[in-house]
């Protein structure tokens, strides 16, 4: 039987080793492509109604334009990586999503704390790390007994979005807590093998080319769920770590009893961890390797920041 359009894409994306959120968001952009233009086959459409859907983005949906880039780029996978036509070099022209430059928010250290402390648990330590050491949420919560360095002080992230590896100092005031969190993961990754379940999610080729390493206590997610569930693609019962949605939704209710009016993501945490190094003296070479960063370019912006905030001496008119 020949597979569905849709499950081409997905088998694709899985052979590439893209994430879920890649898979699910790239599906979803096919479909409103196709939707758009009536149920119309991609094979039968190209660069003309490539370009009328990302310029109807732009114009009628008024999309940023980093969501319009996503559907650009799931486009361009559909057509070079399923269907095999290569639209690289058709020189797409689409009315472009305009540009906002935002100043990023940043938080002071005592409302860091002040959100902090109103949280509780597992999502306190969750916080208190991805600010302790400037990590993007799915890089805290992507950390995996193994990549928690007791001996040598060190976090190590693996397969961020820079696709750099890189070692972060491990917070000394977070220290204990974390070894105790090691010590509760390890004893309830007993009670799941006990329970006759006890694998985790393996990155990339890792489950076939060491296939009982998914039992192993070290590739255990430092942060998991309270409860085991099926993996969306394998349909295997298993532990997976604190979901994005639920670490974000503690965030919200933390920064509501904190009465803090600034709009507080889990990003703003690793905006204000930037901002502080650099408040410190610490260097932006520094803080651009810290933060796993391609480009010095991405880091300066903190440095933007800093002047904003040290504008002391600049007063208004009504305080003269």
């Amino acid at each position: 039987m020949k597979k569905k359009l849709l499950d081409l894409t997905r088998d694709k994306i899985r052979l590439k080793h893209y994430s879920i959120q890649t898979e699910k968001s790239y599906v979803d952009w096919i479909k409103r492509f196709i939707f758009f233009h009536n149920k119309k086959h991609p094979v039968d459409m190209g660069k003309s109604e490539i370009e009328q859907f990302l310029s109807y983005l732009a114009s009628s949906r008024k999309v940023a334009p980093s969501t319009q880039n996503q559907a650009f780029n799931a486009l361009l996978f559909l057509y070079t990586q399923v269907l095999g036509i290569d639209m690289r070099d058709q020189n797409i022209q689409a009315l472009r999503a305009k540009e906002r430059k935002h100043i990023p928010t940043v938080l002071s250290k005592e409302e860091v704390m002040l959100i902090i402390s109103n949280l509780s648990g597992i999502y306190q330590l969750l916080v208190s790390l991805m600010y302790g050491c400037g990590l993007r949420m799915q890089e805290v919560l992507n950390i995996r007994l193994k990549d928690v360095d007791f001996s040598y002080d060190k976090v190590y992230i693996f397969d961020s979005k820079s696709l750099q590896d890189r070692t972060i100092p491990l917070p000394q005031k977070l220290k204990i807590l974390l070894q105790a969190q090691v010590e509760y993961v390890v004893n309830l990754h007993a009670d799941d093998i006990k329970n006759g379940q006890g694998t985790v999610f393996m990155p990339y080729a890792f489950e076939r080319k060491y296939p009982n390493a998914n039992k192993e206590s070290k590739w255990q997610f430092l942060f998991p769920m309270k409860n085991v569930s099926k993996d969306p693609r394998s349909e295997i019962i298993r532990r997976h770590h604190v979901h994005p949605q639920t670490l974000g939704r503690n965030i919200k209710e933390a920064v509501v009893k904190s009465a803090i009016h600034k709009r507080v993501s889990s990003h703003v945490f690793r905006h204000s961890y930037a901002t502080h190094l650099l408040q410190a003296g610490v260097d932006l070479r520094s803080i651009q390797e810290l933060l796993g960063h391609k480009s010095v370019e991405t880091t300066m912006i903190y440095t933007h920041i800093v002047k904003e905030l040290n504008k002391d001496g600049v007063k208004s008119p009504l305080d003269f």
